[in-house]
Parts: structure tokens; sequence; C-alpha cells
């Protein structure tokens, strides 16, 4: 487990000039509303987690420049908690997201999902992919690092155990799980649901995930599918073998004939054999790795 050190908590270097912004850049002020408008109809298989003895709901996050959305989910008379930030999938913090906040809560963590493209859109209004993805190529990691950065920090003041995160996302957000874990070294573990793993560089995304995989400490397992047409085997394996020569405790599980976005039950993509069993691992691994649960 890691200890906390307060010097990694409070005030974070600034950035450089291409990703400084002002309170006048943040474009999405609260969370909308459902589900993403991309993904609608939903599946009628679609899970829904009541927020019976929660706490759960919007709340303001202070970071550099002013404030982003989130979602944050805990038990109602909870403290000194184990936090797990959720890294939200490309279409935002949209009502799946927010239920696999509740689910979080309801096994006794304090599970928070900030709004990480706050600054440059709200893709939950958007239904046609490249202006989805028009707005997500805006989205620094840098940005990303710093806002979870804070949301741990502002998790910490309202009753949340520091000394105990774990961090899980989804496609978009399971790339930025394992970058999270290279960048914040009091996290104690983390669980990359089909992130990506390698792709093409630039300033706004200097660093993949196969950079990391060779001197990656913290232990991250990886949930992958075998048919997922944006992730080939090929890359699955030379993650592997970096996390190898790391020495490391991550592993990365493959579900043969699975897709991407195996777990959205609220799509067609669900896989609900492979669903439940990366759920029961992902319990697992946090347990294992953060003591108190």
């Amino acid at each position: 487990m890691n200890e906390l050190n307060p010097a990694l908590i409070p005030e974070l270097a600034s950035l450089s000039p291409r990703w400084a912004w002002t309170r006048r850049d943040f474009m999405a002020t609260s969370l909308a509303a459902g589900f993403a408008l991309a993904v609608q109809p939903v599946s009628a298989q679609t899970i829904a987690t009541d927020a019976k003895g929660l706490a759960a709901g919007e709340v303001r996050i202070p970071v550099k420049g002013g404030e982003i959305p989130g979602y944050r989910a805990m038990p109602a008379d909870g403290k000194d908690l184990p936090l797990i930030l959720v890294a939200q999938e490309i279409f935002g913090v949209h009502e799946h997201i927010r239920d696999v906040c509740r689910r979080l809560a309801k096994l006794g963590y304090m599970a928070v999902a900030p709004e990480l493209y706050a600054r440059q859109g709200d893709v939950s209004k958007l239904t046609d992919m490249k202006e989805i993805m028009a707005v997500v190529d805006k989205v620094p990691d840098m940005q990303v690092m710093h806002d979870l950065d804070d949301t741990m920090s502002w998790s910490r003041k309202n009753g949340a155990n520091v000394t105990q995160i774990g961090v899980t996302g989804f496609c978009w957000g399971g790339r930025i799980v394992w970058l999270y874990c290279a960048h914040n070294p009091m996290v104690a573990a983390g669980v990359a649901w089909y992130g990506r793993l390698e792709g093409q560089v630039n300033d706004l995304r200097p660093t993949f995930p196969l950079d990391v995989a060779p001197t990656l400490k913290v232990p991250v397992l990886g949930l992958y599918g075998a048919a997922d047409s944006g992730i080939p085997q090929e890359s699955v394996e030379k993650m592997r073998a970096g996390l190898k020569t790391a020495n490391s405790k991550s592993q990365i599980v493959v579900y043969p004939d699975t897709p991407h976005a195996f777990f959205a039950d609220y799509r067609p993509s669900y896989r609900k054999e492979a669903a439940e069993d990366g759920w029961k691992r992902m319990q697992e691994w946090f347990k294992t790795h953060l003591s108190r649960v």
C-alpha cells in the first residue's frame, strides 16, 4: 500500500502555455442527463443500479483555472473510504459511467468520475462519431493527469482515504488508466478495460501504455477482447512483454471471441459472461491491493 505523501497532493506545477486555460475555456458546466445521444437507443439488457444507501450525484471539482463537473457515489454513512477514480469512456460521464460509480459505492468505495473533456466540449449531445472525435482529439493527456490529481485532492477533503487509491476506466479511459498509474505513485492499483495500447503520438498525446510498460510499478489489470478490431492482439502481446521487462505485478486477461466495449451493457457489444468475469476480477484486484476492502 502506498503511504500518504502530502507533497504529492496539493498544488501542481503549471502546464506549458500550449495547455494553459482560463475559466472561459470550460465548455461543459454540468453533466448531461441520461445516456449520450450517440449510443441511443440503449439496450433492454442495460443494468440500472439504484442509489439506495448511497450519497450519489453530481459534484463540482476544483481544477486549474476553474471547476469541472463530476459524479460521486459513496456509502451514505461512509468516512475514510478507499477511493476509486473512474476514467470515462469516449462518450463522457453519461449514465453508464454514473451507474458504474454506484456499483462501486455499493461495494464500499467512494467512486468519482470527473468529466475529463469539460474544457473541450460536451460530447453527450453529439451523435456523429467524427464530431465526437474532433472534441476528444483536443484533450491533452497532461490535462487529464492533472484533473485526476485534483479529483484525488477533492476526494480527500470529502471522505476518501487517499492512501488507498484505485483507478479504473473504459475504452478511452482504459488507456488513461495505464498512463495515470505511471503518473501518480500514490495509486495502489488500476484496472484498464480495453484501453488502446499504442498509437500515433503528438504534442497532446506524447505517450501510450506500451511506452510506460517497461517501468510501470503500479499493478494494473488489463481486460481485453480477442475480437477487438481496434486493439490487435499483437499490441496486447507487446504490452505483456513490456510488463515482464518491468517485472511488474500487472496482468492482462484476454477473452476469446469478445469485441471491444464488452462491459458496456447498454450497447450491442455487451458480452455478459466476459463482463461479469471482468467485474469479479476487478473486485478481487482491488481487494488485493487496497487493503481495507
